[in-house]
């Protein structure tokens, strides 16, 4: 007897897919709101940040629409006849974050012990750079892209500048822009700019061990931009 093969599904897949359960047997009706993303995590006994990458990739797939400050309303109750682009799907924002501190953070000692003066004054410039900007534009995430990447680089080790550059990129799947779209805060540059600056501070004092922490609080920051209470 030929066994199925057993799928391992992350936890925002099976709330979405869950709550996709629910609008197809009517429990949840088209054009109504769900339930708040508090009670949502109550009910299923989660964490609202899953919730709430769960809404996202609902929203992705065109079952809802997520309208800030107002909720979260069913648009359709019938499968489409074309599928969610698979990319929409790649990864969790909670996992890249988790990911990216790990491996940033020791990075970031790394980039203590082995920076160049030249690097690390260049580390204080895009600083600089990114304060001169004063909001959230494309110049601001130029220099905030280039200030992780210069921290790679400084490490000296050509896997580890891989690994950030891959870790970088996958925030630029539909899920995570999604996210940002919804949930972030353009008007906390000057707080991503203070966290930077935190960073290249301990960096630049050789101090590793700080470093380390300075990266991993900026990053723990991230995600609380993105999973606050709305």
């Amino acid at each position: 007897m030929e066994l199925p093969t057993l799928k391992v599904e992350r936890l925002y897949r099976q709330i979405s897919n869950l709550i996709i359960q629910f609008i197809q047997d009517g429990r949840f009706k088209v054009g109504e709101a769900l339930p708040a993303e508090r009670d949502l995590a109550r009910q299923l006994g989660v964490g609202r940040s899953s919730v709430r990458e769960a809404l996202i990739a609902l929203e992705i797939a065109g079952w809802v629409e997520i309208r800030t400050g107002t909720g979260v309303f069913v648009m359709r109750s019938e499968q489409p006849a074309e599928p969610a682009p698979p990319q929409a799907d790649i990864t969790s924002a909670t996992e890249l974050l988790e990911a990216r501190s790990v491996i940033e953070s020791e990075l970031a000692a790394l980039a203590a012990v082995r920076g160049s003066t030249d690097q690390i004054v260049a580390l204080g410039q895009l600083v600089d750079d990114m304060a001169a900007e004063r909001e959230e534009n494309a110049a601001f995430h130029a220099h905030d892209q280039r200030f992780h990447f210069l921290i790679a680089e400084m490490t000296g080790n050509d896997v580890l500048q891989q690994t950030a550059e891959q870790l970088w990129n996958k925030r630029y799947t539909p899920l995570f822009q999604q996210l940002e779209t919804h949930y972030g805060v353009a008007e906390w540059a000057d707080q991503v700019v203070a966290e930077h600056r935190a960073v290249y501070e301990a960096i630049a004092a050789r101090d590793a061990g700080a470093a380390r922490a300075a990266m991993v609080e900026h990053l723990s920051r991230v995600a609380e931009k993105l999973f606050r209470q709305s």
